[in-house]
Parts: structure tokens; sequence; C-alpha cells
């Protein structure tokens, strides 16, 4: 895996072969991220990365210059691979909390200017997870929210929904957050 742009442009890190995350693809990460700045400045945004796998998200929105970014993974083996990366790029504007994400939602009194959520392709209640972000107010006006999923999901008819991405077999929809709504 590799930081597609920003300060940490080109380094590589590798996982654990013990790692059961599906990291994001680089094509595909490097084309989503290329919609979420035509839609938002992430430069000394507040970010969420939720299930945050290997953290290659986490890392990118570091690199693009967030102000912060808290990235939750459950798992304790790839959240010692967080901090371990987080260690090495000497990112203190990174926060690794190792929580389950939905107790996480439900519990957090922090919003964010951008969410970026990559759950498991086969959790039984992944299709709740943009209501549950939304009714938990855990976006601020005009933010952006990105959802990772199977090609059998369609969010189309949610609020704030603006567009579906698709690369390869990666799906990305797009919510954006706009008072005008």
């Amino acid at each position: 895996m590799r930081i597609i742009s920003g300060k940490y442009k080109s380094r590589r890190f590798n996982a654990p072969k013990n790692f059961r995350a599906r990291p994001t693809t680089d094509f595909a990460k490097e084309n989503i991220f290329n919609v979420i700045g035509n839609l938002t400045d992430l430069e000394d945004a507040v970010a969420l990365d939720l299930f945050s796998g290997t953290g290659s998200i986490a890392f990118e929105l570091v690199s693009r210059g967030c102000k912060e970014v808290v990235c939750v993974e459950k798992d304790a083996v790839h959240h010692a691979f967080i901090k371990k990366v987080k260690a090495g790029l000497a990112a203190d504007n990174l926060i690794p909390v190792r929580a389950d994400v939905f107790k996480y939602i439900t519990s957090t009194r922090q919003t964010f200017d951008f969410i970026f959520a990559d759950p498991p392709y086969d959790l039984p209640i992944l299709s709740q997870i943009p209501e549950m972000i939304f009714s938990h107010g855990l976006l601020k006006p005009e933010s952006v929210f990105v959802l990772e999923h199977p090609k059998e999901y369609n969010f189309s008819h949610l609020p704030f929904f603006t567009q579906r991405r698709v690369y390869g077999a990666v799906n990305f929809s797009v919510f954006v957050i706009s008072n005008a709504k």
C-alpha cells in the first residue's frame, strides 16, 4: 500500500500477512480522492475513518493536510499496525481508537468535516451505516461522507446522496451534507 498524495506521498507500508482487512486499492483510492477533492477541502479538516483496517485512508487523510484524523478499528492487530505506522510517520494528528464502530458512532460527541467508512462487505447491517451517521449528528454542515461498499447496495434514495462511483469491484456512495437541502 502507498500514500497517493500530500506530504507523505509515495511512502509505502506493508500490512502483516495475518491481516484480515481488505484495503482499498490504490487505483480506487486515487480516484475517489480526486472526487473528494472536488467536493471539499481536506486541508485543516477534522476527519473520521471508520472500520480503518490497515489505516490506508487515515494515512492518506493525514498526508493531505487534515488537522485531525480519528480512525476507529476494533481488531487489536490492525489497531497495533496503525499505531506503528503513525509512529513511523510522526503523525501526531492521527488518533487511532480501538473500539467497535457502532459503539463509537453512538457515543462520540465530536463532529467531522469528512467521514470515510469501509465496513466489511459481509457486514449484516452495512445498509444501516449512512442513517446511523446522519441520525447521530456526526457531520458538520457542508461536510462529506463516503461509504465504500459492494455493488449490491444502492443508497441513492437516502438524503444527501449525490453520486455513486465504481472503480472495478469497488463502489463508493458519496453524500454531501449541505445547508441548502
